[in-house]
């Protein structure tokens, strides 16, 4: 009784023995953990180096966009390139075209209202026609028949000398002229026996006006760009004195230049008042009274190039013509891409000025009075002016251009 006995449990197993299940669950335990452990270990490895692999793969693209950014930005380049000249090409098509098709429309208008200008189709005469160097109209009237005979004695190249203009220079000098409200009466029939004496006029489907000036400069720049392919299309009045050699000098100048209006440009003010000279009946929208004009050339002599003047004649219909032709002509400009050339020369004075600059070796190539808006006189002074400020009657068959 003295001695003490091993505790039992209710089931008779001895706690030492469930102490020792105990701790021999608990190292095997921490051995299974550790296997296990050990056994996810590469797989870990193995993710670790996925992760890494793939993150190298995604450099490496980024590299690559680099250089194929580069050699985009190189392709992108040389099609823009490509398109620029793709672009430059269509549009000289397109300008060639405007031209078949004013001049196919100019034919046909004129067939139609049997105008004796256009005999054939205006496409034959395209492919027919030269290239020339520029066209001069000069505007006259049926009661100018004494100004145009001072031309003539003057600074127009008359005869054989004129067609020798043509063929030699690429230059083409007309009188432009409509007809009478009366086709066939004795105003018509005067100017065809003049024609006929001289060959130096352009008829015109126009009836003649003093407030039809606007409309005859669109009709003369429609029918001068169908009839002839040149560079430049001039305007001059018959009251004015031109040196060839000069206007062509000058002009050469610009040849390369697509769009170019060149002429003395101003900027007079919007007469309101009627009965005044040059009233402007539409005034009002050029602003409050005592507003002035946009900047255009002044009308006694402008030169237009080859595409503004096709420009003109395919949209001849919807062109607003305001009461002075100077001021349309300008007003057809607005909003084009087109190029002012301020030309001082076209519109020096009488006589000192353009006498002054010829003696000194620099002729003018146009001149008038600006108080007359043409030379004063010009039937009576116009060999004057020639003698005192022209450049020499050889001198355009020496001018290169």
């Amino acid at each position: 009784m003295g001695l003490s006995r091993a505790h039992k449990t209710a089931n008779g197993v001895s706690t030492r023995w469930v102490s020792f299940f105990c701790i021999a669950s608990f190292f095997l335990g921490v051995l299974v953990i550790n296997r296990l452990w050990t056994s996810s270990d590469p797989v870990k490895i193995n993710e670790a180096s996925s992760v890494q692999t793939h993150g190298r793969k995604e450099v490496h693209p980024l590299v690559n966009c680099d250089k194929d950014t580069s050699v985009e930005a190189g392709d992108i380049l040389s099609r823009v390139s490509q398109t620029h000249d793709v672009i430059m090409t269509l549009d000289k098509t397109i300008s060639s075209l405007e031209v078949q098709l004013a001049a196919a429309r100019a034919a046909k208008g004129d067939s139609n209202e049997g105008s004796p200008m256009v005999t054939r189709p205006g496409i034959e005469n395209l492919k027919e026609r030269p290239k020339l160097f520029f066209v001069m109209g000069i505007i006259t009237a049926f009661s100018s028949r004494k100004r145009r005979d001072s031309i003539r004695e003057t600074w127009m190249p008359q005869g054989e000398e004129l067609k020798r203009l043509e063929k030699e220079k690429g230059i083409i000098m007309r009188f432009v002229i409509g007809h009478s409200a009366t086709p066939g009466g004795i105003l018509d029939r005067g100017i065809e026996a003049e024609e006929e004496q001289y060959k130096d006029f352009l008829r015109l489907n126009h009836i003649e006006g003093y407030h039809e000036l606007s409309s005859k400069t669109q009709i003369y720049f429609s029918t001068a760009v169908a009839k002839w392919d040149a560079d430049f299309y001039i305007k001059v009045d018959d009251d004015v004195h031109v040196n060839l050699g000069m206007v062509g000098s000058t002009l050469a100048r610009h040849r390369s230049k697509p769009r170019v209006y060149i002429g003395c440009m101003k900027s007079g003010p919007v007469l309101a008042q009627k009965g005044v000279k040059y009233h402007e009946p539409e005034y009002w929208k050029f602003g409050e009274e005592g507003n002035k004009y946009f900047r255009h050339a002044t009308g006694q002599i402008y030169a237009v190039s080859k595409d503004l003047a096709t420009y003109i004649s395919v949209n001849r219909h919807i062109l607003h013509r305001y009461a002075n032709e100077d001021v349309s002509l300008g007003s057809w400009f607005i909003g084009l891409d087109v190029e002012h050339i301020d030309e001082r020369s076209l519109c020096c004075g009488t006589l000192l000025d353009c006498e002054w600059k010829a003696q000194a070796g620099n002729p003018c190539g146009a001149s008038f009075d600006w108080s007359c808006s043409g030379i004063c006189k010009s039937v009576e002074r116009m060999q004057e002016v020639h003698q005192r400020c022209g450049e020499g009657d050889d001198a355009i068959w020496h001018t290169s251009f």
